[in-house]
């Protein structure tokens, strides 16, 4: 068979079980194509996008400035790695800086290359700016936390999944209960070695579990109190996703205030990644102000590949979407319109629970336990009726469409998912 030729959707399933590692289990369909919040699959069955490849695609697909930035750059210059200058990280670097407040950015490609990044660069600033004996630093994380999947990072993960047979494991974490500013006091209280506290503002592969509404606010007034160091893992949440530029703006609306400028809790470190990129290439980024960042010296971090051109100028382009096409205040409203709408389905169900979220990161309980096949069925039935989800938990059906998203469309696919669920209902 020839690399270009036209597959049907059994032909590249079968193809990926052969020849490629089985460290995934997708839902069965074979997708070819993507502009805005549609993709189509290699038949040319058109579908909603509702998972936005886990938040990456927050721009719609195939977003045609994003692209056109991408293209352009891949044409002039790619990459020059950092053994020298290029035009364009530094304009990004400025951008990116200035969009989201902080001093200075360090570039990197994945979100779990960001976390380790944010990782190592706490646990220099505790060396050297805190005083904490060289390595005894620990670092607290939450527990059914989801960072990525490197050896340090499910380290500290609750996922036996992730965790099983690749031990040993990486020392210096210690995790406590999400939620819990109670919790993060008491080690904090007894334990002076801790460097930093790292936390997702929603956790997302958890089941977009949304904490307390002053959750962030009052952990982060503990970390300053015992000047530990607070980093904001918004790999997901971030890029206007939760109905604001940054999930740790706390309870301001974005339709309301520039989050931008005022944010209520501010990180001491910024994990972004994702819609960093609009979905078109590999970007992510750690931020933080020079007090923190000037720890890192030539030679103690790097990557061939961050920084360069391409990624670059994805990035601006990828965050000028989201500020001239008001995509956090769209988020927002549609967000609220969603939970709405299937609070009121939900009322008479018996099949789901609740609905969480903010912004269009939602997600629903199915009333089944999590060893359960019930939400992988009604994902597959969704799929027949147009829409795209896939489970997380076992029970709990992740809802998070692209924010370029119009209100006609939501409630359209409101009406896919209801009319879905009333096929599982008692």
């Amino acid at each position: 068979m020839a690399v270009l030729d036209q597959l049907n959707s059994q032909q590249a399933i079968d193809l990926e079980n052969k020849y490629g590692a089985h460290n995934y289990h997708p839902l069965p369909v074979v997708l070819s194509r993507g502009e805005g919040v549609h993709v189509w699959d290699v038949e040319g069955k058109q579908y909603y996008d509702f998972l936005s490849a886990y938040s990456a695609v927050n721009q719609g697909h195939c977003h045609p400035k994003i692209v056109g930035a991408m293209t352009s750059q891949a044409q002039t210059l790619t990459l020059t790695s950092r053994a020298f200058y290029n035009d364009m990280l530094g304009k990004y670097e400025k951008f990116a800086c200035e969009f989201f407040g902080f001093d200075k950015l360090l570039p990197m490609n994945t979100g779990a290359e960001a976390v380790e990044t944010a990782l190592k660069l706490c646990r220099k600033w505790a060396y050297e700016v805190k005083g904490i004996d060289e390595n005894e630093a620990d670092i607290i994380v939450c527990e059914n936390n989801f960072h990525g999947r490197t050896t340090t990072i499910i380290s500290f993960s609750n996922d036996p999944v992730a965790r099983e047979h690749f031990g040993p494991y990486t020392k210096g974490f210690i995790k406590i209960p999400y939620d819990d500013v109670s919790a993060l006091e008491e080690v904090l209280k007894s334990n002076p070695n801790v460097a930093g506290f790292m936390v997702e503002p929603i956790q997302g592969e958890a089941g977009v579990y949304v904490p307390g509404e002053n959750y962030l606010a009052e952990a982060k007034a503990i970390c300053e109190k015992y000047n530990v160091l607070f980093i904001a893992d918004e790999v997901q949440t971030g890029i206007a996703r939760t109905g604001r530029l940054l999930a740790t703006c706390g309870n301001c609306n974005c339709a309301d205030k520039n989050c931008s400028e005022s944010p209520e809790v501010k990180p001491d470190i910024l994990i972004l990644g994702k819609a960093l990129s609009g979905g078109a290439y590999p970007v992510s980024a750690v931020l933080a102000n020079n007090h923190i960042m000037n720890v890192i010296k030539p030679g103690n971090h790097g990557s061939t590949f961050g920084g360069n051109p391409v990624a670059a100028a994805v990035a601006i382009a990828a965050l000028e979407v989201i500020r001239d096409e008001n995509l956090a205040e769209n988020a927002y409203k549609l967000g609220q319109l969603f939970r709405s709408e299937m609070n009121k389905y939900i009322e008479s169900s018996s099949i789901v629970n609740l609905v969480r979220g903010k912004g269009l990161l939602n997600a629903i309980v199915i009333n089944d336990d999590e060893d359960s096949d019930t939400a992988w069925n009604i994902c597959l039935a969704l799929r027949d009726n147009g829409l795209l989800a896939k489970p997380t938990h076992g029970n709990i059906i992740r809802f998070a469409p692209p924010l370029v998203m119009t209100e006609e469309q939501l409630l359209d696919c409101v009406g896919i998912i209801t009319k879905t669920l009333k096929q599982f209902e008692d």
